[in-house]
């Protein structure tokens, strides 16, 4: 499989450090990586649902393509660098099996990195090298993959759990899923629509009404699922009982607000003043629990991200 993207593209890419699967997919180390390997200190998402941090691969089927432009993105968009591209399609269509192969590939050149480092973690970096989760999440919109539930299924006939991140906007790739992931997550992170194509910038009609309409869903799924909200000063940390009637109509197994962080191409868009800090993330987790039933479960200071809930305690999924 070879990219049909344009070099300029490509070569962008590199240098932000990722690498290509095939056409139009790509892995790239999470910081969190190099963190649990080097120093033992694991990815949030280790601490609230038992994922192994060193054990995850960090892809997405559509590194380039998304059906929103949203401000707060560390994703390349159209515009950016003086490069422009259509957005909202995919550049070719790879076989989901050999995305997961290619995806592994990459994985194991990414880590091959590491055994030199006399800091590196010997026992954690053997256990890294038999990955057993992919997350869904590094960048652009996975949904607009027509082999998506081909993929999910592809990870799990090798035992891998999955994390599938998507901003909604297709739910009718979400209701027509053959198979799950192991979690869905659903970036939500406006409380109305004025809000929405400000902050999110929809390149697709109707964006705002589809992302309600996969709220809606959201109770339909076995998956535990997950309100994602990626939270902005002066742009989106704001309106928390707007937020909670979304919320009530979702009824998601957990909600995440997240602050937004100051990292690759969202600095040409926002300036580090955007970035809040964990108490302000905090104090609006407490209004939305006052508002919604849900209640604190945990929190990650470094990550600055909270974890709400209705369950006494989350789901591990190791």
């Amino acid at each position: 499989m070879q990219s049909s993207l344009p070099d300029e593209l490509l070569g962008m890419l590199r240098r932000q450090k990722y690498h290509m699967v095939g056409q139009h997919s790509a892995i790239k180390r999470c910081r969190w990586l190099y963190n649990t390997l080097i120093h033992n200190r694991p990815c949030y998402k280790q601490k609230f649902y038992g994922i192994n941090t060193h054990q995850c691969i960090q892809m997405t089927p559509t590194v380039l393509s998304c059906t929103m432009r949203c401000l707060f993105c560390w994703r390349l968009q159209s515009g950016d660098e003086q490069l422009k591209w259509e957005e909202t399609t995919l550049h070719g269509c790879d076989n989901a099996g050999d995305i997961v192969e290619g995806c592994l590939k990459e994985q194991m050149r990414l880590l091959s990195g590491y055994k030199a480092n006399p800091k590196v973690n010997k026992e954690k970096l053997r256990e890294a090298m038999h990955p057993k989760h992919a997350a869904i999440s590094l960048t652009g919109e996975p949904t607009l993959y027509p082999q998506l539930g081909e993929l999910i299924k592809s990870f799990h006939r090798r035992s891998f759990t999955t994390f599938l991140v998507t901003n909604g906007t297709k739910p009718e790739v979400l209701s027509g899923l053959d198979r799950e992931p192991s979690q869905l997550y659903v970036s939500t992170c406006a409380p109305d629509k004025r809000i929405f194509n400000k902050v999110c910038r929809p390149q697709i009609p109707n964006a705002w009404e589809k992302l309600n309409q996969t709220l809606t869903l959201l109770p339909s799924f076995k998956c535990p699922t997950v309100m994602r909200i990626t939270l902005t000063r002066h742009l989106n940390l704001k309106h928390p009982e707007l937020y909670a009637k979304l919320i009530k109509k979702a009824q998601p197994t957990y909600i995440e607000p997240k602050a937004y962080m100051h990292v690759g191409f969202s600095r040409l868009r926002l300036s580090y003043a955007n970035t809040p800090l964990h108490k302000e993330i905090k104090e609006f987790a407490v209004s939305l629990a006052d508002q919604t039933g849900y209640k604190i479960l945990d929190e990650s200071k470094a990550s600055r991200v909270v974890l709400l809930s209705k369950l006494e305690k989350s789901i591990k999924l190791r």
